[in-house]
């Protein structure tokens, strides 16, 4: 019974769709991408919120009367709480689609991107934009989005040639067109038989050098990013750029006022016709699917990450990138793969995170990082630029963040004398905002499970960016802790309960967090073994020294010359606060981002012994002693990391990346 509705439901699903068509022809709204800048938010209730929301509706009531572009701010006497918003529809829609495209939008926006200051919203027949900045007449740069078409064609060389010539012939006609700046084109392919359909636009309040160069640069990154697919489009906020192998445009030769109900009549029933065709050889495709379902069942990445198709890469692209995964352009390699870095034609550099044949986890991980990364953004976590899964590859595609990994720097004596205690702190400090992010201000609260130095990137100007989210788990908004039996993650960063138990928190991101801090202040591993005749590591060297009094005599020696010695002692105050044995006496993110920020306005409790400490035999004679020779207790950290050892059973990676 249970398989003979199965094979109904696409009928009714054919039949249903197949209903609308015999209504007119007109277009539909449909949304395309959006950008959010999350790290500027505004409150509930708020003086912003009201002006935003004054803008919004001044934008909808503007929508059927404007020439499909206007701008419109809402601000104070004091501009505190101002805001500037605009709409830009595409050259070639009726007011009527138009104004139905900005009132969606303006609802539309402040769901998708809540209480953020600074939102974009492309639909494919307009844009909405609103900022606490003006940036009316400006050309910006940045954020660029694209997005294409999952088909590739087999007359790749031939289209691009195709598709560079029509793109650039655009360019001039709609920059230089003086009531709305935009163009589209048709041009016919012979190897396929069919029509490349193109259209590019800019801002109309952006001057005609300004467009030409948006332009330029829209279609540059169009015909690089991507080869040989059948459709694709390149968003700016200045301008856009598309095309499709489809006419996804009104063609206005003809004028607008001869757009008849005739023709419409004739419209909707070309597009029946065709929709119906379509419907059809896609209903053969489930059932041919149905058919085989095991195979599908096997397939290790599965369909949940189809919808992020803009997102995907051709493997051919990214091993030109690499020339072809070459030694010199390899980066490093964990246990999800090595990484090489890569420049793509346009001239960006990348990083790209290659799966390793013989990983026996990375597929999951690769699935679930792929997932979890394009919904954040955040200036402290890396940027994930795509992914790419062809010919066995598969490929995870990263912004190139210069200054490598903190560890490739902190632990190598030659490379750490670049991190003084200015940019250590600053380092400290990124980090935890990132953590704040995934906790708490991104839609979804995020544990990442894996923290530590080897997953912490640093770009030109040392800014820490947290990478890896392989093993990351995503919260319910009420959730506060799971459990697993999957134990992943790296012994020495992990905190007790997750260890020992498979109980993991954002109060375990902080324990990891705690033991970057005191890595990065000591310029020694966690999973070492610092104190003589006893396998004590890190947290067992820290405390023992904050137990006596000495906490100075930890500090990296590389710091000598720029410590700041009161900001040094509260840094490892806060870092022993984070590695408590009890959880619920870990401080959360938001408290440590106050702690690091307020420097000796708020006071700290003192901290409790961590986890893991067994007091050594020379320590425990030393408090027994007072008149022992304290001297020969100190020990020589050059020496201790040349003997550096791992402790077996709690020194372990057990998932490693």
């Amino acid at each position: 019974m249970s398989q003979k509705n199965n094979m109904t439901k696409p009928f009714a699903i054919l039949i249903f769709m197949l209903s609308f068509l015999t209504l007119e022809a007109e277009s539909t709204i449909t949304i395309s991408r959006h950008y959010c800048l999350n790290s500027s938010i505004f409150s509930l209730k708020s003086t912003y919120e009201a002006n935003l929301n004054l803008l919004l509706e001044s934008l909808s009531s503007h929508a059927n009367a404007s020439n499909r572009f206007f701008n419109t701010s809402k601000e104070n006497l004091s501009y505190a709480d101002a805001v500037y918003g605009s709409f830009l529809c595409r050259g070639d829609v009726t007011k009527d689609v138009c104004a139905e495209c900005v009132t969606n939008a303006s609802v539309m926006i402040k769901k998708i991107c809540p209480m953020v200051k600074v939102s974009i919203l492309w639909f494919d027949e307009c844009m909405l934009r609103y900022s606490d900045q003006d940036f009316f007449s400006a050309t910006d740069k940045a954020p660029l989005l694209y997005e294409y078409n999952a088909e590739n064609l087999k007359e790749s060389a031939e289209f691009m040639k195709l598709l560079s010539k029509t793109m650039n012939q655009l360019i001039t006609p709609a920059a230089e067109r003086p009531d709305q700046k935009y163009a589209s084109k048709e041009a016919y392919f012979k190897l396929r038989s069919s029509i490349l359909y193109t259209f590019v636009q800019c801002r109309p309040d952006i001057s005609v050098a300004n467009c030409k160069d948006c332009l330029q640069n829209a279609t540059f990154n169009l015909l690089t990013i991507q080869t040989g697919k059948i459709g694709g489009r390149v968003l700016l906020p200045s301008c856009f750029v598309r095309f499709e192998m489809y006419p996804f445009y009104e063609n206005n030769s003809e004028g607008e006022k001869k757009r008849h109900s005739s023709s419409r009549l004739v419209v909707g029933i070309t597009s029946a016709t065709s929709v119906f065709v379509l419907l059809w050889v896609v209903l053969c495709f489930i059932l041919k699917r149905k058919k085989n379902e095991k195979n599908w069942d096997e397939d290790p990445i599965g369909t949940e990450i189809l919808e992020l198709h803009s997102l995907q890469f051709d493997v051919c692209a990214i091993e030109a990138a690499t020339d072809c995964f070459s030694n010199h352009n390899k980066l490093g390699e964990g246990g999800f793969g090595p990484v090489y870095m890569g420049t793509l034609p346009c001239g960006r550099k990348i990083a790209a995170k290659r799966l390793s044949q013989s990983s026996n986890q990375g597929v999951h991980e690769f699935k679930n990082e792929v997932e979890l990364v394009a919904k954040l953004q955040h200036r402290n976590l890396v940027r994930l630029l795509g992914f790419a899964m062809e010919r066995e590859e598969t490929i995870l595609i990263y912004e190139y963040v210069p200054n490598g990994s903190l560890d490739q720097l902190l632990f190598d004596p030659r490379q750490s004398i670049q991190l003084d205690w200015s940019a250590r702190h600053k380092i400290m400090v990124g980090v935890a905002r990132g953590l704040l992010y995934l906790h708490e201000d991104s839609r979804l609260r995020i544990i990442h499970r894996d923290l530590k130095a080897s997953n912490i990137l640093l770009d030109d100007d040392m800014n820490p960016k947290i990478s890896d989210f392989g093993m990351a788990r995503i919260f319910g908004a009420k959730q506060t802790q799971g459990n697993t039996n999957r134990i992943v993650g790296t012994y020495g960063y992990m905190s007790p309960e997750y260890a020992m138990y498979g109980q993991f928190s954002v109060k375990s991101d902080v324990f990891s967090f705690g033991v970057l801090m005191l890595e990065i202040i000591t310029g020694k591993k966690s999973r070492c073994s610092y104190i003589s005749d006893h396998d004590a590591g890190l947290l067992d060297y820290v405390w023992e020294h904050w137990r006596i009094g000495a906490p100075s005599e930890i500090v990296d020696p590389a710091l000598s010359e720029s410590i700041f010695a009161n900001e040094v002692i509260r840094c490892i105050h806060i870092g022993l606060l984070c590695v408590q044995n009890d959880k619920e006496a870990r401080p959360a993110m938001d408290t440590v981002l106050l702690m690091l920020n307020s420097a000796d306005f708020v006071s700290l409790p003192a901290p409790e012994q961590p986890t893991f400490f067994i007091p050594s035999v020379k320590h425990k004679q030393q408090s027994q002693d007072q008149n022992s020779n304290q001297s020969s207790e100190k020990l020589n950290s050059s020496k201790i990391m040349q003997q550096c050892s791992v402790i077996s059973g709690y020194l372990t990676d057990v998932a490693p990346r």
